[in-house]
C-alpha cells in the first residue's frame, strides 16, 4: 500500500504532494513502482495535528481519487470522516482506511456499512490531538487485541462482512517506542481475529535520524510484520520495498 499525503503537514512528508497533480503524479509512480493499494489521505493525524474540516478534506483528495480510479488504481481513502468517505467511495475508492476505526463521526459506520468497500479498522486511543495524553498501557498487546475484537464485532453487527475488513495495530499512534516493539513482536497474535492485517511502519522507527533517511529500518520492520502475519504494509518507499521482498504485497481481497 503506497501512502499519498495531500497534505501540507503529515509528519514526514507534509507539503511533498499537496498540489493535486503533485499528489495524483505520486500515486501514478507508485502503481508503476508495483504497489497493489494507494492510500490517499487530506488530512495529517500525526500527533498534535490540526484538525481539517471535511469539506477541505474533500477539496484536497477527490481530484485525487478520482485520477487514480481512472487510471486502475486500487485507491484506499485515508479519512475518519463520514463525509469523505462517501464522496472518495463515489469517486471510485475500493478501500475505507479509518484510524479510528469507524469511531471518531457517528455517521461512519453507516456509511461504510452502505458504501460496499473494503475497511481497515485501525487502533488509536483519543484522537491525533490527545493520543501522547493516553499512552499508557498494562498489557499493550492484549488492550490493542480486544479493542479491535471490539471493533470487528460492532461492524459485523451493523451489517459490514468480516470479509471485508482488515485490522491495524496502530503503530506510533498513541504508542511509546516499547509498545510499538512489543506489538510488532507479538504481531501474530492479531492473526486469531481472522482479518488482514495492515502495518504502519514506515519511518516510525530509527528515530535520531530525519524520517526520509530510515529506509533501511522502515524495510527490516516491514519484513519483520510479514514475517509474524501482517498482509499488508503501508508505505513510503514502495520500490524498494517491492525490491526488498521480491514479490509484490498482498491484497486485501
Amino acid at each position: 500500500m503506497g501512502i499519498v499525503n495531500a497534505t501540507p503537514d503529515s509528519f514526514s512528508d507534509g507539503g511533498d504532494a499537496f498540489e493535486p497533480n503533485d499528489a495524483i503524479a505520486r500515486g501514478l509512480r507508485q502503481m508503476r513502482d508495483a504497489a497493489d493499494i494507494i492510500d490517499v489521505g487530506g488530512e495529517s493525524t500525526r500527533p498534535g495535528a490540526i484538525p481539517v474540516d471535511p469539506d477541505e478534506e474533500i477539496r484536497r483528495v477527490l481530484p485525487v481519487v478520482t485520477a487514480l480510479a481512472n487510471a486502475g488504481a486500487v485507491v484506499s481513502i485515508d479519512t475518519r470522516h463520514a463525509a469523505v468517505m462517501a464522496a472518495a467511495v463515489e469517486a471510485g475508492a475500493k478501500i475505507i482506511n479509518d484510524v479510528t476505526a469507524l469511531d471518531g463521526d457517528a455517521g461512519s459506520l453507516a456509511v461504510a456499512a452502505d458504501s460496499g468497500a473494503d475497511i481497515v479498522l485501525m487502533h488509536m486511543p483519543g484522537t491525533p490531538q490527545t493520543m501522547r495524553a493516553h499512552a499508557r498501557y498494562e498489557d499493550v498487546v492484549e488492550e490493542v487485541f480486544a479493542y479491535l475484537g471490539r471493533r470487528i464485532a460492532l461492524c459485523e453487527a451493523a451489517g459490514i462482512a468480516r470479509a471485508r475488513l482488515a485490522i491495524d495495530p496502530g503503530f506510533g499512534f498513541g504508542k511509546m517506542a516499547a509498545d510499538n516493539e512489543r506489538l510488532l513482536a507479538s504481531l501474530h497474535r492479531f492473526t486469531e481475529l481472522g482479518c488482514p492485517i495492515l502495518v504502519g511502519l514506515s519511518r516510525k522507527f530509527g528515530k535520531g535520524k530525519p524520517p526520509k533517511e530510515r529506509l533501511a529500518e522502515s524495510l527490516e520492520k516491514a519484513r519483520q510484520a510479514v514475517a509474524l502475519g501482517a498482509n499488508i504494509v503501508r508505505v513510503h518507499d514502495v520500490a524498494e520495498t517491492v525490491a526488498a521482498f521480491g514479490t509484490k504485497a498482498r491484497q486485501v481481497r
